[in-house]
């Protein structure tokens, strides 16, 4: 056996660095273009939706309750087509339905600002300066899934409601956020494989961002995703006719989590952050 000298050990070596970026360099070339397909396939789906007959919510505040029992509540609702209650009567999505259990013996006054198709970055853009405006007690923030079917970092997602917190806690500083994060994208039926598993990943690694942001800022978590994703795998009734928005009976699976998030919250009213003194409502 003839003996490899120093120079010949070398060239071996760097012919199997050489190797090793080419295969490296080639594996990141097919993750590439394997996200760009998927990310028009998911432009696609979610573009090409079928005409259901949506009409977006009136903006305009609504009373629910009757006076004289506890104080009055003014809850505003931020998001996308899932705070719309895209895809079943609006009066049995979850803002509505929401705002009625709130108006056990008080009177609250729901403000819907959420717009289908929103982006967490749109919700801060379009939707928080009236929310700001409004200074509300309580509100629910439901918004993710475009986030995670658009492939917005999670930076950018994390940062947008950072600031969202930040503005709300400006104009009322005991406010009561809960937040639903993603929907479970790996559910609907509309996204075909293997773009709705890659959904789902993309839904797990959006709400462990979002459940930082939500320990971090004393928010409350409404974990539709982790509660009930199962549940929309298994049964496709919970699907509108467009396979990819929740039916009547879909939001009605969210709904008592929802609820139990917003008396939490709203239950930490009772000790606010050092330093807040809320103003007293005329």
């Amino acid at each position: 056996m003839t003996a490899r000298g120093p120079r010949g050990s070398a060239r071996g070596r760097s012919s199997r660095a050489r190797a090793a970026r080419r295969i490296v360099a080639a594996v990141l070339a097919v993750f590439v273009t394997l996200i760009g397909v998927l990310a028009i396939e998911a432009l696609i789906a979610v573009q090409t939706v079928p005409d259901d007959g949506y009409r977006p919510p009136s903006q305009a505040p609504r009373s629910f309750g009757e006076p004289g029992g506890g104080p009055p509540l003014r809850y505003v609702v931020l998001g996308d087509s899932t705070a719309t209650g895209r895809g079943a009567p609006y009066e049995r999505g979850i803002a509505v339905l929401t705002a009625r259990h709130l108006a056990a013996g008080r009177q609250v006054t729901l403000t819907n600002l959420a717009v289908s198709g929103a982006r967490m970055g749109d919700v801060r853009r379009d939707q928080l300066p009236a929310a700001v405006r409004i200074a509300p007690d309580a509100v629910l923030i439901s918004a993710g899934a475009n986030d995670v079917t658009g492939l917005t970092r999670l930076g950018s997602a994390t940062d947008d409601l950072e600031r969202i917190v930040d503005r709300l806690r400006d104009a009322r500083c005991d406010v009561a956020i809960v937040v639903t994060a993603s929907p479970d994208m790996g559910a609907p039926p509309r996204l075909a494989q293997p773009l709705r598993a890659v959904a789902g990943w993309r839904s797990r690694q959006l709400n462990d961002a979002i459940r930082s942001v939500v320990r971090e800022r004393d928010l409350v978590l409404a974990p539709i995703a982790e509660r009930t994703g199962q549940r929309f795998r298994d049964d496709r009734s919970l699907f509108a006719a467009d396979d990819f928005h929740p039916s009547a009976a879909g939001y009605a699976t969210w709904v008592p989590i929802i609820e139990a998030a917003l008396d939490a919250a709203l239950a930490r009213r009772g000790t606010p952050p050092q330093g807040c003194r809320p103003a007293t409502r005329r």
